[in-house]
Order: C-alpha cells, then structure tokens, then sequence
C-alpha cells in the first residue's frame, strides 16, 4: 500500500459549483401575465403595485394583499418602486432573523441583490456560521465525526499513514451522512435558515494529516455554495407563496421590468480533527 497524498479531495457534490445555469439562478423571465396567472400574483405588496408603478396611498391602500384598491392613485418612477420593495423587502426580513451573530447577514445579503449585479456574496460571519455548525454537530450525520472515525479506523497505525486503497472509505463515509445545511430550528429565526438553510455544492477537502503514536491530527478545508435565489418550485410551495416577503423576493428577481441578479454565496472554513487508535465516536 501506499500514502494518500495530500491535499486530497475526499468529496464532491453532484452538483457543480458556479452553476449558472440553475433554476433559482434565473432572473428577468417572466411577464405581468406570467406572475398574474401562472403564480397568481396580482398582489405583491403592502406598500406599492410593481406593475401599475402606483404607490399605495392612505386611502388606497388595501386592508390586505388580497383587497381590491380603492380612492386615488399614485403614480412612482421604477425606480423609486423599486426602492420601496427592497426596503419592505429587508424590513420583512427581520421575522426570521430575530437573535444572534448572524442575524444581520439576510440585510446584507438584500442589499447585495439591489447594488451588486449578481456578484458572488461572500462574509467572514459565514464562514464562521459554517465552522460553528460543522463542530458543534453531534448528531450521527455529522461529517466532523464520520470523519473522525474514519481516520482512526482506516489510519495504517503501525506505518503512520493513510493508505491511498482507503481513500474511496472517505468518500463513502461523508456520503452517508448529512452535509453541512443550515436548517436546525434555531436557523428559523438566527438568520441562516433564510439567508442560506440548504445548500447548492459541497467540496470537502483534506489538506494535511499527521500521525503520532496513538494520535492524529487532520486539517479538513469545507468549501459551500448556495444560490440567493427563488426557482419556480420555491414560490409554487404553499409554505412560501403567500408571504409578501417571497412574493417582492420573487418579483424583484423575475419580473422582466426588473430583473434583478440572484448570486452565489460562497462560504469555506478549515477545521481540525483529532483522535486516537481505535477511537470511536459510539
């Protein structure tokens, strides 16, 4: 046998990083007639009408999202419209991000979507979201703890390697489990369910291994890709189709007199794993 050489890749999602071409990557397709019929949107707003570019007054404003208007109109730039539907957009965002280190990112991350043309999104508050849900995950699907035992099961304890045969048990063990996703309770209302909660792509990395005696000591590198975007589906699930904060979301990326560019999220951390000779994790 003979020594995995590092840095090695010990796993990769099907899907791709930098996939442009994903369904919740798509922005500036649809029509008025489009969101009135397919997705029954003739309502988006509390504050103003994207399609008529009215600005709901006192007297015109509906009681609800549903309401039929009422009294005069006022009429607004695009761009003023616009305006107003991120910054309803970003003041419904604080429902789901009530407590914690995290919950000014989804703020962040819509104003991104406004001004960044669909450049990636990248946060020093996400990567360490990332590293905190990787080390403090001890369920059985945990990647940090099939790894864990996996080294100190497969590790060629009397040469003080890792034999390169073994390498494919890594991979298999990581797609076993459950990678890193944001979608715990606690993310409902954190900050992360709604900025990230699932995720596109995942690279898992191992960029060095030492082994000691009894010991080793792994430095495993996680690269995570997730789109801020809504798809078709996401709007189409009954969970999301009728809260205004989905509707300006999805309005503001799809309609074709706005458009606005999803973009990719891009999170990494580099995390150590130690353990021991015949260390398990039961």
């Amino acid at each position: 046998m003979t020594t995995l050489r590092l840095p090695c890749t010990l796993f990769e999602t099907q899907k791709r990083m930098d996939e442009n071409n994903a369904p919740d990557m798509q922005c500036g397709d649809l029509t008025q007639e489009q969101l009135k019929t397919r997705f029954r949107f003739a309502h988006i707003s509390k504050r103003v009408n994207p399609y008529t570019l009215t600005k709901y007054t006192t007297s015109n404003r509906p009681p609800s999202m549903y309401s039929s208007l009422h009294g005069a109109s006022e009429k607004i730039s695009r761009q003023e419209c616009v305006r107003i539907l991120f910054d309803e957009f970003r003041e419904l965002s604080r429902t789901f991000s009530v407590y914690g280190p995290y919950k000014h990112l989804i703020g962040q991350m819509i104003t991104h979507m406004q001004n960044g043309n669909g450049a990636a999104f990248t946060s020093m508050q996400l990567d360490a979201a990332l590293k905190e849900q990787i080390l403090n995950d001890k369920s059985k699907n945990s990647t940090y703890l099939i790894l864990k035992e996996t080294f100190s099961s497969k590790i060629d304890w009397e040469n003080k390697y890792y034999p390169s045969e073994k390498k494919d048990e890594l991979r298999d063990a990581i797609s076993r489990v459950k990678l890193p996703k944001f979608d715990r309770f606690k993310d409902n209302i954190n900050g992360m369910g709604i900025t990230v909660h699932d995720t596109w792509a995942t690279h898992i990395t191992l960029k060095s291994l030492e082994i000691d005696n009894d010991s080793y000591r792994a430095v495993v590198h996680y690269k995570v890709q997730d789109h801020f975007g809504l798809d078709n589906d996401d709007i189409l699930n009954i969970k999301f189709r009728d809260l205004i904060f989905f509707r300006i979301w999805f309005v503001l990326q799809r309609y074709d007199k706005f458009g606005f560019k999803p973009f990719m999220t891009n999170m990494e951390t580099t995390v150590e794993i130690t353990g021991g000779r015949n260390e398990s994790n039961k």
